[in-house]
């Protein structure tokens, strides 16, 4: 790019930078005072970001609320969710906005050219045009408004962002979040809710409302980010003549101040629901937090990313180890968080005595002035810059694009230091900074500065409380009933007029001309050809191996699938919990503090899990496999798989005192996993009703799993000798030779070093199969509901249309598309206020619908069991099957990372899909008519037909609708 052409812009920085594969520039557009920073390289995976500093100065939400509400309609597109249509009919690779603390961002991303220029374009266009301005309904549906059916009716609040804060406040991990920025940075932005206090939502002015987008969403306070391989000089060239000229650079005041430091500790304790079978024993969150410094550090920025591992992320870690050992809680748990102006270090203790505070302090600050006077090990040292070097290099960020990643960690410099958006970007330097400082003291001192000489700290006490969230639902109740009582009868008649008028709103949907606003591929930019996949099966060592001959750098993916088929039914649970166990327990050769750190030293990282691999055509024809892998570069393939090998066969599985450390973690995280994504769990239970490998999925991590997890823990001395004979019988049966396959993916030159090194491995496997018992499972339509604290519900249909004798089809896919941003959005969120809907349709016939953060249940029931008569009589106009059919084949195109790409073609290898299956399923995509959706009628019919529901919700939403169900019990125990 010749930056002399671009007149319009001021050139700050020009660099090259091998960290990112290419040439990053700085510029300020001159007339609007737009910051900009550009990486040009060759990932055809471009981002584009627009963010603003959007600083809350109360806990109403409204950066939260705006962010939504721009998303919603704008001068050049005015259709009434852009956002959508977008979502509908893009190839996108990522499209979202997000709100944080301090900064509200909108990134977008996509392969195809003309795409990412129709995403760039409505964005641009949304958040500095949007359409808020015109009627406040928009504010209205996406923050908040009162809802009243008729003057005899009780009222109401509603809003998308209130039901979804709703949902995250019932969260203790949130709460507990939320209060300790209170505590740490009490004077700045941070001490308020970005997101949104429910009870603070509904004080929000659409007046304020407005102001806020008036005074921070000018081009004079935006970052603007453009990554990969495309022509830069074209982008600026038309971000410049159609919106950054059009605006006079201002003043706005929207830096982010530093908290002054504290002379002492500051002390807070608050609390959070409970249900009323919950216990309050043992149930509170103990607290310690240090702010640790300015985020514009880059060597300190890395160093205390390691002492995080060093400290308290690795399993063994000393301060977490200490705290275990003392039994302060069920799980501990922190770490360092630096995406804010100062950055912070906190250890949490979960299922805590909360009369053991000082304990849990002095543990601490006794395991930290022995580190500071003693030193940290050095192995863990070297093992915690190691592994964040090798996600540094590996950019493996999983569905989301690394330019993306890339663009949200400049944040975390450029917010507060115009000129440094590569601050946190180039890491070369700093490793090897990092690495020449473990042995000078270096890291001691940071733990000397920061975390025990440092008074600016806080610790914060949160307490269970039984009838918490109902005392906050009576509280907002009668808020409303007052309120309505002050209502004279013509105020009362204009609420159910402002009602009927935002429902009416609500229900009409876009202009013809409208729609037509916004940008969209065809069906002609769309290849025909669907990805292949890379599969070649050997034989190394006397073992079968699946190998995926890809570009890997220099990385070779290695997972070892033992085949499971002989554990029994009722073993299934121990089976979990042998895969978690392993590479956590101390061997022949190490503690498991020592294993933790060889691994990381020697690899990027083992991991244990397992697969249900579900046949193509019979959702009850199933593989289960415990997987166990790592990845590591071609020269340390040999270290890794002699530590799998001590893994595997030297682990000390009758250390019960370590496992029940382990179990008490994995239910603490179980828990947080179904109060954060109670969506997830409610599907799979609900498939449980109907579908063996759905029974397996819940048995071994889901909600029976859980509550197998609840019981172990509650009968453990009794329990744990059988629980040793359990793990060892199972590990017995499936790590044999007979049982494995290996999936490896790495290039020519990986393969070489495999075929050298895993004839040890293979040598060391005993022979010989091991009958277990024939697994039988007694399927049961159960129809559960789920009670907790929780302010909302997850509202879960499963059901299978092979059953009733229908057939798998491509159309499936663009139903998806259709439910996901028609069909459910309109009815469940649009009107119903629900922060989220989904669903599915899978190659074996299971099938889902359900909701997030849901404030109804039997409505959206009924919103479900209205799909097929919708489907029956919908009305599809071409240049809606297309966005449909763009959108569906998205989600077939998303671009995978080199082990990804093997994961895919080693699922499909297990369950007997084909690449003709593929490609045929990508034909009926790109085909479908409307008569393809409308005969989906009867699949969909079938599935609601299965009548499996689950639920997990307000206890008293719950029981108030018990009817419902065919049980109803308490979640958590």
């Amino acid at each position: 790019m010749d930056i002399n052409k671009m007149t319009a812009y001021t050139c700050e920085l020009e660099e090259k930078v091998p960290e990112l594969g290419g040439t990053a520039w700085l510029l300020r557009h001159k007339k609007s005072g737009a910051r900009l920073f550009l990486v040009s390289n060759e990932d055809e995976n471009k981002v584009f970001t627009i963010g603003f500093r959007t600083p809350p100065a109360d806990s109403t939400g409204l950066p939260h609320i705006l962010e939504h509400s721009v998303l919603c309609g704008s001068e050049q597109f005015p259709v009434k969710d852009p956002f959508i249509e977008l979502a509908k009919g893009s190839l996108n690779t990522f499209l979202n906005a997000i709100t944080y603390p301090d900064k509200t961002i909108y990134p977008i991303a996509s392969c195809n050219d003309q795409d990412f220029q129709n995403l760039t374009a409505v964005y641009m266009d949304a958040v500095l045009h949007p359409n808020i301005y015109k009627s406040d309904k928009t504010f209205r549906q996406e923050g908040w408004h009162y809802e009243l059916e008729d003057t005899a009716s009780k009222l109401s609040y509603n809003g998308v962002v209130y039901n979804e804060m709703k949902g995250a406040f019932s969260s203790p991990e949130s709460v507990l979040d939320r209060l300790t920025s209170q505590v740490l940075f009490p004077d700045t932005p941070y001490a308020f809710e970005s997101g949104g206090d429910p009870a603070d939502i509904v004080d929000l002015s659409y007046e304020d409302f407005l102001k806020f987008h008036q005074t921070y969403y000018h081009p004079s306070n935006s970052f603007i980010y453009l990554y990969g391989n495309m022509d830069m000089e074209e982008k600026l060239e038309w971000m410049d003549r159609e919106y950054l000229s059009h605006y006079d650079a201002v003043k706005v005041d929207s830096e982010i101040p530093e908290q002054k430091p504290f002379e002492q500790d500051v002390y807070k304790t608050a609390w959070y629901g409970i249900s009323e079978e919950e216990t309050e024993e043992n149930s509170a969150y103990l607290s310690w937090n240090k702010v640790t410094g300015s985020v514009l550090d880059p060597k300190r920025y890395m160093a205390f990313q390691v002492l995080e591992y060093a400290l308290l992320g690795a399993p063994g870690a000393p301060l977490k180890k200490a705290l275990t050992d003392a039994e302060i809680g069920r799980d501990i748990y922190g770490g360092y968080d630096s995406s804010m102006r100062q950055t912070s270090f906190s250890v949490v203790a979960k299922g805590a005595d909360a009369d053991r505070l000082e304990e849990f302090l002095q543990i601490i600050r006794g395991t930290l002035e022995q580190l500071a006077e003693q030193g940290i090990r050095k192995k863990s040292l070297l093992a915690g810059i190691n592994h964040c070097e090798f996600k540094c290099r590996e950019a493996d960020f999983g569905s989301y694009p690394k330019g993306l990643m890339y663009g949200i960690q400049c944040f975390d410099s450029w917010l507060y230091d115009d000129s440094a958006p590569l601050m946190h970007l180039k890491y070369e330097d700093t490793f090897r900074f990092l690495r020449e400082q473990v042995d000078t003291g270096y890291f001691e001192g940071l733990i000397r500065e920061y975390l025990l000489d440092n008074p600016h700290g806080g610790v914060v006490t949160l307490l269970p409380k039984k009838g918490y969230t109902a005392q906050l639902e009576a509280e907002a109740e009668k808020r409303l009933e007052d309120y309505q009582k002050s209502l004279s009868s013509q105020e009362l008649d204009q609420l159910v007029k402002d009602t009927e008028e935002l429902r009416a709103y609500q229900e009409e949907p876009s202009t013809e001309e409208e729609l037509k606003t916004v940008p969209m591929l065809q069906v002609s930019d769309i290849g025909k050809k669907a990805a292949g996949f890379h599969n070649e099966e050997k034989n190394i060592g006397g073992m079968p191996v699946v190998f995926h001959r890809l570009f890997t750098g220099g990385i070779g993916y290695i997972s070892f699938l033992f085949d499971a088929s002989s554990v029994a039914t009722e073993d299934l649970p121990y089976l979990s919990l042998l895969k978690t166990v392993l590479g956590q327990l101390d061997t022949e050769h190490f503690s498991y503090q020592e294993l933790t750190d060889e691994i990381n030293i020697a690899t990027g990282g083992f991991g244990a899990s397992l697969g249900i691999y579900t046949q193509a055509k019979d959702m009850n024809s199933y593989d289960l496999r415990l997987e166990t892998g790592y990845r590591a570069l071609y020269e340390n393939m040999g270290n890794g798989l002699s530590l799998l090998r001590e893994i595997l066969f030297t682990s000390r599985l009758d250390d019960t005192k370590r496992i029940r450390e382990i179990v008490g973690q994995l239910a603490s995280r179980s828990q947080m996993a179904l109060n954060n994504a109670g969506h997830t769990a409610a599907v799979v239970r609900a498939g449980s009703y109907l579908s063996e490998s759905a029974w397996v999925m819940d048995t071994t991590s889901g909600i029976g799993y859980y509550h197998f997890l609840e019981d172990l823990l509650a009968h453990f001395e009794e329990r744990k000798e059988e629980l040793t004979e359990k793990l060892k019988e199972v590990a017995g049966q499936i790590f044999r030779r007979e049982n494995v396959i290996v999936s490896y993916t790495a290039e020519a030159e990986g393969l070489s070093v495999l075929e050298q090194e895993l004839p040890d491995l293979a040598d060391s496997l005993p022979e010989g199969f091991q009958p277990g018992k024939k697994r039988e499972i007694a399927l049961e339509r159960k129809n559960e509901g789920f009670k907790t604290a929780s302010q909302v519900q997850y509202v879960a249909r499963a059901g299978s249309f092979r059953s009733a004798g229908y057939d798998y089809t491509g159309a499936m896919r663009v139903l998806k598309v259709i439910l996901n941003y028609e069909y459910l959005w309109q009815k469940l969120r649009v009107k119903g206020g629900a922060y989220g809907c989904m669903s599915g349709m899978g190659r074996s016939g299971e099938s889902y619908l359900v909701s997030y953060r849901d404030p109804n249940l039997r409505e959206t029931n009924e919103v479900y069991e209205g799909l097929p008569e919708y489907l029956r009589q919908v009305e599809i106009s071409g240049r809606d099957m297309t966005r449909y059919i763009i959108g569906a084949v998205s989600d077939l195109d998303t671009p995978l990372t080199p082990n990804d790409k093997g994961r895919r073609s080693m699922g499909a290898y297990l369950t007997g899909v084909t690449e003709e299956m593929i490609q045929n399923e990508r034909d009926q995509v790109l085909g479908c008519t409307q008569e393809d959706i409308r005969a989906l009628s009867g699949p969909v019919a079938a599935v609601l037909a299965s009548d499996c529901l689950c639920v997990i919700g307000n206890d008293e939403k719950i029981e108030s609708e018990k009817e419902m169900f065919g049980s109803v019990s308490t979640l958590f125990h």
